[in-house]
């Protein structure tokens, strides 16, 4: 079968929400694993599920609850206060000339890293009536420019709900760009139908955030689902986090910086994981993030090296990292040492 041929309707999936039926639990696990999913509820498409060979398969670390979940419960829930910088609830208005419009609390894969733990899989307080107001709120502010539709994954919704929310965003002048942050073609991708790209292509310009973050989840399928998009005129661009076991080497991340690429997918941004509540297990020190950068830097190309992205915690938005490649500055010129850590003197 082409990679092309890809289906036009959705095909549907056993969905997991209990580790119950996962074979890498014991019963006695299952037991402790229970309040944990309480907390932050658990599910799984089968199609991710198939990506696993162990409890230690990165897929498995991602996706699958886990004890230590329990353990770090000094962390905030919030820690951006993203629930502080809603002017009306369900949009974040950080940004002069941007917001983040939350459009639903569902996702086809609950990560276990998530920076909206507290909100995902729970009973949403998103609707209509949220939705509406917030639209109208953006209406109201014409410094607003550029809207990004998240969650939740938006593309979980029904495409004719998710068509009346594009295009009433569509018909207010001022708003000129939308994107859609989506995990989507990661996780479950047979759900990228081609209706569904027919349409965001048709609404341009759209720009879709994806969000791969080991190479194992660079599948036939998901390279099927970001071609078919790309084809319909979507560009496509990836935001992973750095994950403790699961990607937090050069290695592992050039592997899959360098296939997004291939698949006409832009790496874009490397987020440290945020400090919530729940993913302490998750985080990687930050000079190891820095290190990794100074690694992949020079050895594979530009178009593939993400920006190393931290969010601040308290609101203070998103500001990139950079490996320091300074090393001393005199009147007249500045030394520097390159990504095979050679030492060159440049003109000021």
């Amino acid at each position: 079968m082409s990679m092309h041929a890809k289906q036009s309707t959705p095909i549907q999936q056993k969905t997991i929400y209990s580790p119950d039926t996962i074979p890498f639990f014991h019963t006695a696990t299952i037991h402790a694993l229970r309040p944990i999913i309480e907390q932050f509820p658990m599910k799984v498409p089968s199609y991710y599920l198939n990506l696993m060979s162990s409890l230690q398969s990165p897929a498995a670390m991602m996706a699958l609850p886990s004890i230590a979940e329990g353990e770090d419960c000094t962390l905030p829930a919030d820690p951006l206060c993203e629930e502080n910088m809603m002017p009306v609830p369900g949009l974040i208005h950080r940004y002069p000339d941007r917001a983040v419009l939350l459009i639903t609390d569902t996702c086809a894969l609950y990560c276990r890293f998530c920076l909206r733990k507290r909100r995902i899989g729970k009973p949403s307080a998103i609707n209509k009536n949220t939705i509406n107001t917030a639209i109208e709120y953006i209406a109201r502010h014409p410094s607003l420019k550029e809207i990004i539709l998240s969650g939740g994954d938006p593309l979980t919704l029904p495409l004719t709900y998710l068509r009346t929310i594009i295009e009433r965003l569509r018909r207010i002048n001022h708003i000129s760009v939308l994107r859609i942050g989506t995990r989507l073609p990661a996780v479950n991708p047979t759900l990228i139908h081609t209706p569904l790209a027919e349409y965001l292509g048709s609404v341009q310009p759209l720009y879709l955030l994806m969000h791969f973050n080991h190479p194992d989840e660079l599948t036939y399928e998901s390279r099927a689902a970001c071609s078919l998009l790309a084809e319909h005129g979507i560009p496509l661009m990836n935001q992973s986090v750095l994950l403790r076991g699961v990607n937090d080497n050069a290695e592992t991340l050039a592997a899959l910086f360098r296939g997004l690429l291939h698949m006409r997918v832009r790496p874009y941004y490397l987020h440290q994981c945020d400090p919530v509540r729940g993913t302490a297990h998750f985080r990687v020190p930050l000079q190891r993030g820095l290190d990794i950068m100074r690694q992949l830097r020079g050895y594979i190309s530009g178009l593939a090296v993400p920006h190393f992205m931290i969010d601040l915690p308290g609101g203070g938005g998103k500001i990139p990292l950079l490996p320091d490649y300074h090393i001393k500055k005199n009147a007249s010129s500045i030394t520097l040492q390159n990504y095979e850590g050679k030492i060159f003197k440049y003109p000021l």
